[in-house]
């Protein structure tokens, strides 16, 4: 994963979350509480979660090969989709179940206080990891909103990390407000409407997930800003007279594929084309390192009143 950042962020969520998760159900064991319990879960899938994300990363390094000739770059995008929507889930509907059997089940609470210990040490860790994530998050975040580093994050795993590491955090509050609050009235029933909020926060943050990496998985091209690095370096290059078109994808979150057709001056000589198009790629590169794999096509830009088949981006104005 070329992302070191990314690596450690997801280690210090797994170190984080195993050590939790075995505390939590020690907890659940002496105290019987169904909060306990769902946290516990959710651990052991967000443990899951950055193993998964490892792995993607491990898989995405392979070398590309017949048939998978631009390479596996995308594995980490179907590992952070099979995490977002597959353990997030799990978790989510085991909490929902959990919750809605405590209500019609109700038990009471023993060793109460061990579950506000518990919950008490799991948010100290939780709110460590989180930094970790924060703090590596704005490495490559620049001057993004978060809300728009998660939407717009071509490397998953950070925004993956961050939203489980949120919704860990928000989730160790529901549970110790529904322990603390079945400690304070004697009611079992709030162990399990906070239970049931864990369930929902999962599934909520499962769909966030889902609809971000279903995104990259289809495929997204260049940000904005990108797109007008790579037209700048066209336009800045004598042999270039106009962009015709030009198509962006990420085949990784690494690895930026550009194809345009760009127009030469007529009775330009085919040595000095295949000089311009070496020239032009080292510069997108330049411009824009994500930009490894580039497609350049030769022609001779056509007005589009004489040729309504061609529409040129940017027509570079005569000196």
């Amino acid at each position: 994963m070329s992302a070191s950042g990314g690596t450690k962020a997801i280690i210090a969520a797994f170190l984080a979350n195993l050590g939790i998760a075995v505390t939590k159900f020690i907890a659940w064991a002496f105290s019987g509480s169904s909060s306990m319990l769902a946290e516990g879960v959710h651990s052991v899938a967000d443990s899951g979660n950055q193993l998964l994300l490892l792995l993607g990363g491990r898989q995405a390094r392979k070398q590309a090969d017949a048939e998978h000739p631009f390479g596996y770059g995308r594995e980490r995008y179907v590992y952070a989709f099979v995490v977002s929507i597959i353990l997030f889930s799990v978790g989510g509907v085991f909490s929902l179940y959990e919750g809605i059997e405590k209500l019609t089940h109700p038990h009471p609470l023993e060793n109460a206080w061990l579950p506000i210990l518990v919950l008490a040490i799991a948010i100290v860790l939780e709110s460590l990891s989180l930094r970790t994530a924060v703090r590596e998050s704005n490495h490559t975040r620049g001057t993004q909103s978060w809300i728009q580093f998660v939407r717009r994050a071509k490397q998953p795993e950070l925004p993956v990390v961050l939203l489980e590491d949120v919704a860990a955090l928000t989730g160790l509050v529901f549970a110790l407000a529904g322990v603390g609050l079945t400690i304070a009235t004697g009611d079992n029933l709030w162990d399990g409407i906070g239970t049931i909020a864990i369930g929902v926060l999962l599934i909520i943050v499962a769909i966030i997930l889902g609809v971000e990496t279903k995104s990259l998985l289809v495929g997204e091209g260049a940000t904005p800003s990108d797109t007008q690095k790579i037209l700048a370096a066209f336009n800045g290059h004598p042999q270039v007279e106009a962009v015709i078109h030009m198509k962006t994808l990420y085949l990784g979150p690494d690895e930026l594929l550009v194809a345009a057709k760009i127009a030469v001056p007529k009775a330009t000589r085919a040595v000095e084309v295949a000089a311009a198009i070496d020239a032009i790629e080292a510069d997108v590169r330049a411009a824009v390192p994500a930009a490894r794999v580039i497609y350049l096509e030769p022609d001779i830009y056509v007005p589009r009143g004489e040729n309504p088949s061609t529409d040129a981006i940017v027509i570079k104005s005569a000196d």
